[in-house]
Formats: C-alpha cells, structure tokens, sequence
C-alpha cells in the first residue's frame, strides 16, 4: 500500500478505509444483509438469492471476511458464514463516531 500512504494516516482511518471498501459493493451490502436476517447460512443459500454466479459471490464473501465484518467455519464441503457481532459493534461505534463529528453551522459551507 505505499503508493497510496496510507502509513500517513492513523490507524482508525485506514480501519474505516478498509470497512468502507468492503461495503463499497451493492451485492455485499446484499449479503450482509441476508446475513442479518438469516444469523447465518452456507454460501449455497447466499448464491441462490443473489443474481450472482458462485464464483463472484465467493470473492465478494472473501472481501467481507478480510475486513472482518462475517466469519466463516467449515461444516463439511461448505462453508458457514455470519456476521462478526463483535466487529459489527465497532464499525457501528465507528461511523456513529464520525456521523456525530459533524455540527451543522448557520453559516453558508460553500
């Protein structure tokens, strides 16, 4: 990552950066969702509510695991997912915290 400098930046940020880049994607937020409904599924499920081959809802899995937002274990030939309650938490603390930083102003921004 040294083209971007992102050793420049605190670590919160790159942190939001990252989480930020993993829901970056309409079918990611898709899953996330799913995931929120269902507690958990095996990503058979995932692909036959998504308009997505397998393979592509498999990189968009690895995407969400890499950043910490699901979790996965290995039940035989599959693989269950569900989202990460405790990196939930943090993200949620996390852009409340940046949400809440702003303070409207009666004056005119641009």
């Amino acid at each position: 990552m040294g083209l971007t400098k992102s050793e420049q930046f605190t670590e919160s940020q790159n942190q939001l950066a990252t989480i930020a880049k993993a829901l970056g994607h309409p079918a990611r937020i898709a899953i996330i969702e799913y995931l929120l409904q269902t507690k958990s599924c095996i990503c058979g499920d995932i692909v036959n509510v998504l308009p997505l081959a397998q393979p592509t809802v498999s990189q968009h899995l690895k995407e969400l695991k890499n950043a910490g937002i699901i979790k996965g274990t290995i039940e035989g030939t599959s693989i269950c997912y569900c989202i990460d309650g405790d990196k939930w938490k943090q993200i949620a603390t996390t852009l409340n915290g940046l949400f809440e930083a702003f303070t409207p102003s009666n004056s005119s921004c641009c």
